[in-house]
């Protein structure tokens, strides 16, 4: 490790200075001792000793032995406005007996204004529910979810929940009475009301049309409802030493943003990303991809084309192993024909950047299909197309993410849990395809990490990157099966998982000169992890906590504080 030259040093001066074992991410300097901070930027990377010949009076040195410094995660995927509404509401995602159910609901119910309604939920419809030691009328055991479970825990609140595939909701006593659904109610057309068998009353199940009936009483949530749960989210990210993500929100979301870093609140650098139909309005603002500031930031765009794994609708070539009939289904997005071409077109000739949605392997080529189409027709650019999820590929289509120079936008602890039903539902040689990090990277495609927060397929998945360099480098459970891992020829390197979850999302938003490794001149985003993951083993690594998150030279996280 060359030192740095004495000149140099006689130039800087650093007001901060973090001395541990340091990861960079910079082929240039890998490891280090320590690094320099001059308020919000990175001035010298080095030697413990070197570095702290930069400090003065009123440097503060930070030492971390034993520990393990990185450039602050980036998750490139993450819905934060949900992930707030479950961490102030209700979280139902892994909500599958009726105790739990009513349980959570019970809980938000504690912490939210008497009179507040308690909406989202995405309890797990499709997951299996198991029974409950609660019966219905005929003492029978409950399947789903039922008034009477409830209503005693949510006196004070209106309940209106839905499952994460949103094919039922939920209403207690206050909600099914506000939309004026008693006994007497009917169904209206194109949905139903489900009532007990011996009663006639409603079970608080609504189907279809039904919810309308209650939605249309819901009132929106206030600003401070809203500002409330993006600080919860918020605090939950700092904690896990996430200093940026890119948030795929309802728009009142970025509002909230410029109000919080208004107020010197905001404790995370934010790419948000709006839905792929809002072309013509970003266009028409003249809004183009690196518009923004290094705290908000906008220029891409999100679309879909096919649905998820979890409920059977992503889309394949050959029909799902376990339901002959079903090859899954197109997004709306998708329709009416040569929609989402002319999406992609228009996004072109604006000057913004695109990501796409896309799961199943016939899901992915049509997608390259469009990609190609747009090189061949507007030429070499660096377009940097964003390719989200690219969750089962044809072998074939591997070497085209790397012409096309892509970025495979995916999110590994996934891996952990679909792993589990995968094979059931597609066969194993496809699943050989599945979360293929090995082959995407070796393609020459870019790996851009993210966490899918809060969840998917009725799990919860939380904003933690250490539980996505586990999957990505182990492909195992975390309870460590298989033993060698999912398709272990798929597995990263410890090295290249975390530049995934730094660089990779850098480039991704075309940041890469300003995050993504320690090196002088970048941003002083940096997060420290209480175990060094090169010397302990993979098993440890889920267990490891944040002792520090710092965003621009601020700490804006400490253990213990």
């Amino acid at each position: 490790m060359s030192p740095l030259p004495l000149l140099l040093v006689a130039s800087l001066a650093a007001d901060t200075i973090v001395v541990g074992k340091i990861w960079t991410v910079d082929p240039a300097r890998p490891f280090a001792e320590a690094v320099a901070i001059e308020g919000d930027r990175i001035v010298a990377v080095g030697s413990e000793e070197e570095i702290r010949r930069l400090a003065r009076e009123g440097t503060k040195i930070l030492e971390f032995p034993g520990a393990l410094v990185l450039p602050g995660f980036n998750d490139s995927h993450v819905h934060l406005s949900s992930a707030g509404r479950l961490l102030l509401g209700a979280n139902l995602l892994d909500a599958n007996v009726p105790e739990t159910f009513a349980h959570r609901l019970g809980e938000a119910a504690a912490r939210l204004p008497k009179g507040s309604w308690i909406t989202g939920g995405d309890w797990g419809a499709y997951a299996q529910w198991r029974k409950g030691s609660a019966g219905d009328e005929k003492g029978e055991p409950l399947l789903r979810p039922h008034r009477s479970h409830v209503d005693p825990v949510t006196r004070e609140h209106p309940v209106f929940v839905r499952s994460f595939d949103g094919s039922l909701h939920f209403a207690n006593a206050l909600a099914l009475r506000a939309a004026g659904i008693g006994k007497e109610a009917r169904d209206p057309e194109g949905g139903r009301i489900e009532r007990a068998r011996e009663t006639g009353e409603p079970t608080g199940l609504l189907e279809g049309a039904a919810a309308d009936l209650v939605r249309d009483v819901v009132p929106e949530p206030s600003w401070e409802r809203r500002v409330a749960e993006t600080r919860r989210a918020l605090d939950d990210a700092r904690r896990a030493g996430v200093t940026s993500l890119q948030d795929m929100s309802p728009p009142p979301q970025l509002a909230i943003y410029q109000h919080l870093l208004d107020r010197g609140e905001l404790t995370v650098r934010v790419h948000y990303r709006p839905t792929l139909d809002k072309v013509d309005a970003l266009a028409t603002l003249g809004i183009r991809r690196g518009f923004g500031t290094e705290w908000i930031r906008l220029g891409c765009l999100k679309g879909f084309v096919d649905g998820i794994m979890g409920n059977s609708t992503a889309l394949f070539e050959e029909p799902y192993a376990n339901q002959p009939d079903n090859h899954g289904r197109l997004r709306d997005m998708m329709h009416p024909e040569g929609n989402m071409e002319r999406l992609l077109f228009a996004a072109e000739d604006a000057g913004l950047q695109v990501s796409v949605h896309a799961i199943g392997d016939a899901a992915n080529a049509l997608l390259l299909d469009l990609l190609e189409k747009i090189e061949r027709e507007r030429g070499p650019a660096d377009r940097r197309f964003r390719i989200v999820h690219a969750q089962v590929v044809r072998p074939e289509d591997f070497q085209r993410f790397g012409r096309l120079r892509a970025i495979a936008e995916v999110q590994p602890y996934h891996c952990t849990d679909d792993m589990r039903w995968m094979e059931e539902r597609i066969g194993a040689e496809r699943c050989a395809n599945a979360y293929a990090f090995r082959r995407l990277k070796d393609a020459g495609a870019v790996l851009s990490f993210g966490s899918d927060w809060p969840g998917t397929n009725a799990s919860w998945y939380p904003i933690d990157a250490v539980l996505g360099l586990y999957a990505a480098v182990t492909r195992q459970t975390l309870e460590g099966e298989p033993a060698d891992g999912w398709f272990p020829a798929e597995r990263l390197t410890l090295e290249e998982a975390i530049e995934a979850y730094t660089l990779g999302p850098a480039i991704s938003s075309y940041e890469e000169s300003l995050k993504g490794s320690i090196a002088p001149g970048k941003l002083a985003d940096l997060v420290v992890l209480d175990r060094d993951l090169f010397e302990v083993s993979p098993r440890s690594w889920p267990d490891a906590k944040v002792l520090l998150t710092m965003v621009g030279g601020r700490v804006v996280y400490r253990a213990g504080e």
